[in-house]
């Protein structure tokens, strides 16, 4: 049988797909990207994008394309099996494209075509691509020495593997724990669907009473709700002393931090730069480590006020009303929680009832096909689990525009978070356009007791921000992989489409039809509408500073002097806490070691992106409530300029073709409940 990683004749194979697969897959199209690049190095006549560039292009998508079904599988369907497949090839893949980014030969070939009178009769997205390529040539260590070639290619095969490492020791502590509470008072307070989910996990592993887990559908919930003070503090510091030293030792991510944060160093000194976060700028809208700690820095100033405003409110109402003398890290969730009831007399729980999955579907779906002019449907494709849906996006005429898989329960094996990724890009193969195909995955709580699943408005948030990544992928106009949908867009600009959608959550006409009471059948009443608008930013300053202290501690961490040991990493976060944080944390937290943003994702001496690309969504949106949130003359703008133009041009020059001037930070504030200290 056909091995189904090597079928790109459509849709992935994914029922077909086994570990067996992997290991000749990737040996079959790493040959056959190497001969590809042998022949193109052996051409003797001048290149151009239909005789280099393209053929260079088709063998790492199909590449590509194979590997990203494999890293997905392992992340959303992880098995002992899949695992050792995925680390075994994982080095192959990474030398094939890290070795290729140091070729001297295709190296010569871009400058050849970049120097060329064709470059300038090339569209705009091509000399984009192009000029790309040669940056991302020096990045990946084409221009340096053999022996230091050599050494950044082993640093790069290294560091993929420590990724793999991180990720899969933060996933296998969270996997192991277990809580059994037989005691029912312990369980006070706990919703009633989590308190049954647990149940039955229980029963099924023949233990009694009920099974807690880190699991976010459970943790978060326990953390919020359980009235049991050392029930929260058990599962707390369970939560943030996973993959750590105080915990199971094989999963201990601490020698894993220290020593990437010693390879992106060594890396970066390779390529001439003073730090790594320098290499990661290189390919941001932001110009230096310096301009992003002063832009970070303005933020803590200006939020840290309403974040201690926030806490001094929690403690208070503690004291007053719960007669509790101090306000732990584990009491925050349930402190807040308690007086956002009191003060707005409405509570989650009561909103999720409203929110049943299918109608917040239609009702995402529905505000796309108002602001974009397409239309969104069902159809069929192999999964890789029954849960998982498929859809595809049509034009008025039916013509598709793309699909998307929803992938949206927690399950065991499967990776916290949520995240889009991509299975298939948008580029012109002759006279045929392909469309793409994305992954946009949650982590919400699945289907109890014969109802539909229930989301908190949080989770309808989230689910907007990923639908909103999936957009900018799957509404591309540009037909060259290089900058087609997100790719070739500066990372700090890619939550920009994200972040952007969150804000329609917080609207009447677009939150009133995509709700659905699970017992009454009942729309959300707008006096419960308007109470959770006017709790929108209740304790946002707190939230607000808590992201400044992520991407603080990212920056400090890759552009200061290099910590050697897991001690010194946790002094530069205690550094940056006792700046910005205003709420103790115990000395027992261990919370860089399940950081995979920046240390087994793609978010190194980038995590201030959530805030720099804040600042184009809300003044983004701003053009939105200017003109009718619901204006689709507006949301046609925004597709022309902003999703359909993908990395084919710089991200401010896109922003500033939608907006017509440069972003400011007012609408930032002003969205956050920051506009004064009160």
């Amino acid at each position: 049988m056909t091995n189904p990683l090597l079928d790109f004749s459509g849709l992935p194979r994914f029922q077909a797909i086994r570990p067996e697969h992997v290991g000749p897959a990737v040996d079959e199209l790493v040959a056959q990207g190497q001969a590809t690049i042998e022949r193109l190095a052996a051409q003797e006549s001048a290149p151009t994008w239909e005789s280099f560039v393209q053929p260079l292009d088709d063998a790492n998508e199909r590449l590509g394309r194979a590997w990203s079904q494999v890293s997905y599988l392992n992340a959303v369907m992880n098995t002992p099996e899949l695992r050792a497949a995925y680390n075994e090839a994982l080095p192959r893949v990474t030398q094939f494209f890290a070795s290729q980014g140091q070729d001297q030969r295709l190296h010569a070939g871009f400058k050849s075509l970049r120097g060329s009178a064709g470059f300038e009769g090339l569209t705009r997205a091509r000399r984009r691509y192009i000029d790309n390529q040669l940056r991302d040539f020096r990045l990946g260590g084409a221009e340096l020495p053999p022996p230091e070639k050599a050494r950044f290619l082993a640093i790069q095969e290294e560091l993929a593997k420590l990724a793999a490492r991180f990720q899969d020791n933060v996933l296998d502590a969270t996997n192991a724990f277990g809580l059994f509470v037989t005691d029912e008072h312990e369980l006070s307070g706990i919703p009633a669907d989590v308190v049954q989910v647990a149940r039955e996990a229980a029963q099924r592993e023949g233990r009694d009473g009920a099974k807690l887990t880190l699991h976010m559908p459970c943790y978060l919930p326990v953390l919020q709700y359980a009235d049991h003070h050392g029930l929260r503090e058990r599962m707390y510091r369970a939560f943030v002393t996973r993959a750590s030293e105080l915990g199971t030792p094989e999963w201990d991510n601490g020698a894993n931090i220290a020593r990437i944060l010693a390879l992106r160093a060594e890396a970066a000194r390779l390529l001439g730069y003073r730090s790594y976060a320098e290499v990661s700028l290189a390919t941001k809208m932001a110009g230096s480590p310096v301009e992003v700690l002063e832009f970070l820095d303005d933020l803590a100033r200006r939020a840290r006020p309403f974040a201690e405003r926030d806490m001094a409110e929690l403690t208070d109402f503690a004291r007053a009303e719960l007669n509790m003398a101090e306000v732990r890290a584990w009491d925050l969730a349930y402190v807040g929680e308690k007086l956002r009831q009191a003060r707005y007399a409405f509570s989650d729980q009561e909103v999720r009832q409203y929110f049943p999955e299918g109608e917040v579907l239609g009702g995402m779906f529905r505000l796309v096909e108002t602001l974009y002019g397409v239309r969104i449907r069902s159809a069929q494709a192999e999964t890789w689990h029954p849960d998982v849906r498929f859809f595809e996006i049509v034009d008025a005429a039916g013509g598709r525009i793309g699909q998307f898989y929803l992938d949206l329960y927690a399950r065991e094996g499967k990776r916290g978070g949520a995240w889009m990724d991509d299975a298939v890009n948008r580029r012109r193969i002759g006279e045929r356009v392909q469309t793409p195909v994305a992954y946009l995955t949650c982590n919400f709580s699945a289907p109890v007791g014969g109802k539909p699943a229930l989301f908190r408005h949080a989770e309808v948030n989230t689910l907007f921000h990923e639908f909103g990544h999936g957009l900018h992928q799957l509404l591309t106009q540009v037909e060259d992989l290089g900058v087609s949908g997100i790719n070739g867009v500066e990372w700090d600009a890619v939550e920009l489409p994200s972040q952007f959608m969150e804000n329609f959550c917080w609207e009447w006409d677009v939150v009133a039809p995509m709700t659905r009471h699970a017992d009454t059948g009942e729309r959300i009443p707008r006096e419960l509408f308007e109470k959770m608008r006017a709790a929108k930013n209740f304790q946002s300053g707190m939230q607000f500073v808590r992201q400044l202290e992520f991407a603080l501690f990212d920056m400090r961490l890759y552009d200061g002097p290099v910590p050697a040991s897991p001690a010194e990493v946790m002094k530069v976060l205690d550094e940056v806490r006792a700046r910005v944080a205003v709420y103790p944390v115990p000395e027992y937290n261990r919370f860089p070691q399940q950081f995979s943003h920046v240390f087994a994702g793609g978010y190194a001496a980038g995590y201030y992106s959530y805030k720099w690309a804040e600042v184009l969504s809300s003044d983004a949106y701003g053009a939105f409530e200017e003109a009718g949130v619901l204006n689709p003359e507006v949301g046609a703008r925004f597709r022309r300029e902003v999703l359909a133009a993908g990395g084919s041009r710089p991200a401010l020059e896109s922003f500033v073709a939608f907006r017509g001037r440069k972003p400011q930070i007012d609408a930032l504030l002003r969205h956050n409940g920051m506009t004064e200290a009160a």
